[in-house]
């Protein structure tokens, strides 16, 4: 299932009775937290989940079909551990 934030917003507009525009700018300003709290230190939300930076190092990525050899640079991702009352949940 793929959740675009327009459906998020449309969801909360629904269940709390709040404009849809309203529901954007709450689904943005979260999203807009997440990203500029995670660049100085880890984000946890109680009973969901962190939030961490990982950096991957510089590797060597092939083609798959050329098999031609490319270096594949340093990068940071934002990875999401969810936390155990999610887990139970899902299982």
């Amino acid at each position: 299932m793929t959740l675009k934030k327009s459906d998020i917003a449309k969801n909360i507009s629904s269940k709390i009775s709040i404009k849809n525009s309203m529901s954007k700018e709450i689904v943005n300003s979260f999203i807009q937290i997440i990203k500029s709290e995670s660049d100085s230190s880890m984000v946890k939300i109680s009973n969901f989940g962190t939030f961490i930076n990982k950096v991957t190092p510089e590797r060597i990525g092939r083609n798959p079909i050329s098999g031609e050899e490319h270096m594949i640079t340093k990068r940071v991702k934002l990875n999401f551990i969810s936390s155990k009352k999610i887990k139970e949940q899902l299982n």
